[in-house]
């Protein structure tokens, strides 16, 4: 049985009533029931919650409407199995991203907008027990020995935590949420995030088992679409996914997830995204994917890319292709190997095809902005070439209006695609079928 044991905190005045009333009861409700909280049996926990609720509503004698009842057990049943005042921001499927700063200060992200919510916790100890009850299942905690993690909730969802004295306005919590539903190429098309000729042009470069790096700044979507690239590999292919949190949710048969691990308390057992990548060499992969690359582990991804492993897929944090490609640089150099520039280039030269760039607008969309072909090296300098660029036509009621286009150049790497039985319309690229004629 997967046990919960809360630890019995004092309790702070409040002057609104139905606050105090939550809080006796809550803490009542953790005496009679102690040890007998069982996460994994949820349903029945929840009942028998319930049951203890309504005795000890009923001992405390206050005239609640049915409303007030209702929201009252909810909250007290988030604060004994959920995540306290946050809970039903996790449960709302229309937010994306959670932000706690401090005790009495919470936002959200809904529909790439920033907005406050009148959610809060009580104090800086409540926000920790919420911390706790995060950090605690996946063997991790935070205290001034080590004031910041990154953990990840049981749906895949993303957090990140950091506490005084880093964090002067008190416990900081950001969840990047995991959606429940897999976003598909239909979904980007309905969200006017890509176009559909984008689409099949990006699908072919997956069956071709061209190298794609997809680019963007911090929630642009990149992981959103490398996840939505992925589902047009073959099911008859090995994929190995290397990740710092598990997120990518592959529909293939024949996936083998690896996750880093940080160092432990006594700054032992450390297992990077570099070592994963080496590792996964050894265990016979038709391709690697790995979820982002942001330090030496480049080398060794450009590497795997250029040893056989064609079709691999990454994504980079960068503010366009061509900074890409010199992020690309600066983190090979950070493997310490000490290779020429020319050396390094000639390795992502020949190592990436495709690198497509997303970007979050000023009204909240995010757009496959740039897809863009790595063609070689010239001298010192590799080469690319646009293929679709976003032009934007203007706004309309706030909203950014513009369509990616075509630039009207034939890709090099057309004759490997149509090697595979994959043949694009040449109108795809904004060229007349005359052009072949």
């Amino acid at each position: 049985m997967e046990a919960l044991r809360f630890r019995r905190q004092p309790l702070a005045k409040a002057k609104d009533p139905l606050t105090s009333l939550k809080r006796r009861i809550q803490t009542q409700l953790i005496a009679e029931l102690d040890t007998q909280i069982d996460l994994s049996h949820r349903e029945e926990m929840q009942e028998t919650i319930r049951q203890v609720f309504d005795t000890l509503l009923a001992q405390e004698g206050m005239v609640l409407t049915r409303s007030q009842r209702r929201a009252l057990f909810e909250q007290v049943l988030a604060e004994i199995l959920g995540y306290g005042p946050i809970e039903p921001l996790l449960q709302d499927d229309s937010i994306t991203e959670i932000m706690v700063n401090g005790p009495k200060s919470i936002y959200i992200e809904r529909a790439g907008k920033l907005e406050k919510v009148t959610n809060l916790f009580d104090d800086d100890e409540h926000v920790m027990r919420i911390i706790d009850r995060i950090v605690s299942p996946i063997g991790r905690r935070v205290d001034e020995s080590q004031p910041y993690v990154d953990a990840r909730l049981p749906d895949g969802s993303r957090v990140n935590i950091i506490i005084p004295p880093l964090a002067l306005i008190g416990p900081t919590i950001t969840i990047r949420k995991f959606g429940r539903e897999r976003l598909g190429g239909e979904d980007l098309l309905r969200f006017g995030s890509i176009t559909s000729e984008a689409l099949e042009f990006l699908d072919a470069c997956v069956k071709s088992r061209l190298n794609v790096v997809v680019s963007g700044g911090t929630g642009s979507g990149k992981t959103t679409l490398l996840n939505i690239l992925s589902s047009s590999i073959p099911n008859d292919e090995r994929i190995v996914t290397i990740e710092n949190a598990a997120e990518l949710k592959l529909r293939q048969e024949h996936v083998v997830t690896l996750e880093s691990r940080p160092p432990n308390i006594e700054g032992r057992g450390e297992v990077s995204i570099r070592q994963l990548v080496v590792n996964a060499l050894r265990m016979r992969p038709d391709r690697i994917i790995v979820g982002e690359v942001r330090a030496a582990e480049a080398l060794d991804m450009l590497q795997a890319m250029n040893t056989g492993h064609d079709g691999s897929m990454t994504t980079a944090h960068s503010n366009g292709p061509r900074d890409t490609l010199a992020r690309l640089e600066t983190m090979t150099l950070m493997a310490g190997m000490a290779l020429p520039l020319r050396a390094i280039r000639e390795q992502i030269s020949s190592a990436i095809d495709l690198i497509v760039h997303q970007d979050r607008f000023r009204d909240g969309t995010r757009k496959v902005v740039n897809i863009a072909e790595v063609q070689g090296m010239e001298g010192d300098v590799i080469v690319m070439q646009d293929i679709f660029v976003f032009q934007q036509t203007g706004i309309e009621d706030g909203r950014i209006v513009g369509r990616l286009r075509p630039t009207g150049i034939r890709p090099k790497f057309v004759d490997r695609i149509e090697a595979t039985g994959i043949m694009l319309p040449p109108n795809m690229f904004g060229m007349d079928d005359q052009y072949y004629s």
